[in-house]
């Protein structure tokens, strides 16, 4: 397995939140911390049962969950949240795309942190024609 040399905690918006779906399979158990947070700069839209992060405009913002798996973990679940979101590092074709963003938390520090964006054309396509997410919480009730 490829490892990065940035460990930074992943900002989740969707399934990835605890209490979702996709938390249990590849979150739970798995984390040192979680907390509220939001990211600027990013819009959310409705996806078909998740939601996509755009980047843009300035003013956007998107709300969801700092977390940071434990350093005994952190390349496994890395590689298994690349894999759900259809991630392979460097390569075209990506479904999102990993990029660090600065995430604000409740207390008001500010965290460099992994987030999942919409890879283009899709986010193009989104930007275009795409349902926002009102606000930019994705609060739909856990599957």
């Amino acid at each position: 397995m490829t490892t990065e040399p940035e460990r930074l905690p992943f900002f989740v918006y969707g399934t990835l939140r605890p209490g979702r779906a996709n938390y249990a399979r590849c979150l739970r158990g798995r984390t040192v911390a979680e907390e509220s947070a939001l990211v600027r700069g990013v819009s959310l839209y409705e996806g078909p049962g998740y939601p996509y992060a755009v980047t843009g405009p300035a003013d956007a913002v998107v709300h969801g969950d700092l977390v940071r798996p434990g350093e005994d973990v952190y390349d496994d679940v890395r590689a298994a949240l690349d894999r759900l979101e259809g991630h392979v590092p460097g390569a075209p074709g990506n479904l999102y795309e990993r990029v660090a963003r600065q995430a604000e938390c409740a207390d008001g520090r500010s965290v460099r942190a992994w987030l999942y964006v919409a890879a283009e054309p899709l986010a193009g396509q989104l930007r275009a024609s795409g349902t926002p997410v009102p606000g930019g919480d994705w609060k739909r009730p856990p599957r």
